[in-house]
C-alpha cells in the first residue's frame, strides 16, 4: 500500500511557478513509477508527466515540455512538479499517482492516487 498527498497548488498569475509536491508512504516507494496528471473542468484527467522508478527518461505531454520538470527525491520518499512559465489554461486539479508498471502509468492506469491540488493560473 502507497498513500500519496500533494501539496504546493494555489493561485498564481500567467508566467509564475509553482512547485508541487507529493509525499508517499508506505512500503516499497521506490519502486514506483510516478506520474502527475491533471484534470481541468469539464475536461477528462490526462497525464501531464511520468517517471520510472528509476528516475530516467521522464516523459512529458507537449504542451509543458520545457516548463514544467518532474524529479524523486528517495530519501524523503517525495516526488515534486516544478511548474514554470504557467499559463491559464494550466489551471487544473493536479494528482499524483504512483504504478508498478511506468507502460501503464502513461496510458493513465495508476495504482495508487492522491487527492489533489487546485491550481489556478490567472491571465
Amino acid at each position: 500500500q502507497v498513500q500519496l498527498v500533494e501539496s504546493g497548488g494555489g493561485l498564481v498569475q500567467a508566467g509564475g511557478s509553482l512547485r508541487l509536491s507529493c509525499s508517499a508512504s508506505g512500503s516499497n516507494f521506490m519502486s514506483y513509477a510516478l506520474g502527475w496528471f491533471r484534470q481541468a473542468p469539464g475536461k477528462e484527467r490526462e497525464l501531464v508527466a511520468a517517471m520510472p522508478w528509476s528516475g530516467g527518461n521522464v516523459f512529458y505531454i507537449d504542451s509543458v515540455k520545457g516548463r514544467f520538470t518532474v524529479s524523486r527525491d528517495n530519501a524523503k520518499n517525495t516526488v515534486y512538479l516544478q511548474m514554470n512559465s504557467l499559463k491559464p489554461e494550466d489551471t487544473a486539479v493536479y494528482y499524483c499517482a504512483a504504478g508498478r508498471a511506468f507502460g501503464t502509468l502513461v496510458g493513465g492506469i495508476g495504482d495508487y492516487w492522491g487527492q489533489g491540488t487546485q491550481v489556478t493560473v490567472s491571465s
